[in-house]
Order: structure tokens, then sequence, then C-alpha cells
């Protein structure tokens, strides 16, 4: 029986190739299998697309197994369940066939990842080493030339905003709304009328080609904008 292969979890970063670690590069020249998983099929996948310089100088691209499962962007709990159930088992069968295999996705792999549903699903029975990467956030705050927060300031990170915003903007020095394209102008509005001094700026598209920085709230919201709120009380 072939030794069980080994799973690696690599956050690729926000979108600039040359922010992958050097660790995340250094598996991605080897591994035999890459699972990239894409929103439907009509889409590419954006992680595939910033590894790809890395994967086209392997003298064995052409033949590299790429896995490309559809993680529909779903909220149904029990389809998710069965979409990563399905991920999960496909991932082991090539794990049990003795091969490694690393599993790609956007940012980093411990914040609001894919990555992490079949990570929870395998660890138990196989080898795993999750390689971190830059966040969609950090990369903003780096873009702006500005510090998410220092000292003793509080940080949250909100993928979606509830019944909870009030004590969010309470609280909160610093806000990353993560998912910004899923912003209403009711939040918008919530947030700017709050009596408290704050800056507000949106990237979209961080370190790549296209990236657009933004005073305020953007209007356009592509899927990959990201919304900073840091609020001054001094």
């Amino acid at each position: 029986m072939a030794e069980k292969g080994k799973l690696f979890g690599i956050g690729v970063g926000p979108g600039d190739t040359e922010l992958l670690t050097l660790k995340a590069a250094k598996v991605l020249e080897t591994v035999p299998v890459i699972f990239s998983p894409k929103s439907s099929k009509e889409k590419d996948s954006i992680a595939l697309s910033i590894v790809k310089p890395i994967l086209e100088k392997r003298d064995d691209y052409k033949r590299l197994m790429i896995v490309a499962p559809i993680f529909p962007m779903i909220e149904n709990k029990d389809e998710l369940e069965k979409i990563w159930d399905s991920a999960s088992e496909m991932i082991a069968q090539y794990l049990d066939s003795g091969r490694d295999v690393a599993f790609i996705t956007l940012g980093d792999t411990s914040v609001f990842s894919t990555y992490s549903y079949v990570q929870k699903r395998l660890i138990d029975d196989y080898e795993i080493e999750t390689i971190p990467g830059i966040t969609s956030f950090t990369a903003c705050a780096a873009t702006r030339n500005k510090a998410l927060v220092e000292q003793n300031q509080i940080l949250t990170i909100v993928p979606k905003i509830d019944d909870r915003l009030e004590q969010v903007l309470e609280y909160s020095d610093s806000i990353v709304l993560m998912k910004a394209s899923r912003n209403t102008a009711e939040l918008e509005d919530t947030i700017e009328q709050k009596e408290r001094n704050k800056e507000i700026y949106s990237v979209q598209n961080c370190t790549q080609e296209n990236e657009k920085v933004i005073e305020g709230f953007s209007t356009e919201k592509p899927y990959l904008t990201t919304t900073i709120i840091q609020f001054n009380d001094d």
C-alpha cells in the first residue's frame, strides 16, 4: 500500500504573485496535485491566476494535475456541507494514492477561507501543513501606507453586518469590512452618521494591476473590495 500523501493548505495572498511566501512558492514548484476551488464553471479561479506564474515555470507544467471543484457562493448550510464533504473525499483519494496535494486559497488560510472546511474533515486522518498568506486587509493598509491599529486599539474584522453592528461601531477602533460588495446604502449611512471622528477608505483589487483606492465607500463594488473604517477619538 502506498504511503499517504500530505495536504498543504496555502494562502496565496491578495493578488500580487510576488506576495506569495517563499515557503508557498517552494511547495507549488513541486507538488503533483493542486486543488483550486472556484465559485462557478464560468468563472476562473483568482487564486490559480495568482500562482500561475510559479506553475508555468515548472518542467512538468503540462502534466500537472489541477483540480477545480465548484464552491458556489450560497448560504444553504446543508448544501454547503455536501460540497465540503465531496471536496474532502476527492482530496482524500489523491492523498490515499500517495500524492501530495496543495489546496490554494485567497488571502490567508485561517481567515474566512474555504480551505478550513476540508482541513477540519481531513486533519485526523492525514498529515497537513498549513502555510499562511498575506490578508487582503493588511495589504490594503500597506497600499494606503497607514497602520490599521496602534498600541491598545481594537481591530474588528467583519464579513457580514447583522444586529451586532451597533456594538461593533461602539467598541472598535478600526473595522475591516471584508466583503464590501455586500454593503447596503442603509449600512453605509449608519456608519457615516456615527458621531465619532473617522476615516473611511476602500480598496478594489488590492495589489493587482487594476487596483484602485477610494475615499469613503466604493460605489462600483467589484467582488475584491475591502473597506476600512478607522475611528480617531483623540
